[in-house]
């Protein structure tokens, strides 16, 4: 069962979208739920995918810059508008690219070992993503 996720970019500019694809190579999706010394959760992911998450997030920031400097040079309504629609949907990738691995990985191990108030947690957290 070790499977990577490749993504794969399709469309064109803006428009581009992240498909997964599915290889037998190393895994991504391979994070696994640890407890630190507070005894709070917390997520091993593989430096891969953290990389990406992270490359993804300081593009992110940088747009929001983008709309705050947008903001202050009095740009028309609707150029603001659809660049806060693009950050809207660079989040939302980043966002499914952490559910799928949550799912993937720490939502297995801990049904695995028995632990399934963990259902109730992602039911949760799916309804304030939506």
């Amino acid at each position: 069962m070790a499977e990577i996720i490749d993504k794969k970019k399709t469309g064109r500019g803006k428009g581009e979208v992240d498909q997964l694809e599915r290889t037998s190579e190393n895994p991504c999706h391979n994070c696994s739920v640890k407890k630190n010394a507070q005894d709070e959760n917390i997520t091993i992911r593989e430096e891969k995918l953290k990389a990406s998450l992270v490359t993804r997030l300081n593009r992110v920031e940088g747009q929001v810059r983008g709309i705050k400097g947008m903001i202050e040079r009095d740009v028309y309504c609707n150029d603001v508008l659809n660049q806060i629609s693009a950050v809207q949907a660079a989040l939302d990738s980043v966002s499914k690219l952490v559910l799928e691995n949550h799912i993937r990985g720490c939502l297995v191990e801990k049904i695995q070992a028995g632990d399934d108030k963990i259902v109730d947690e992602l039911l949760v957290t799916i309804g304030k993503m939506l």
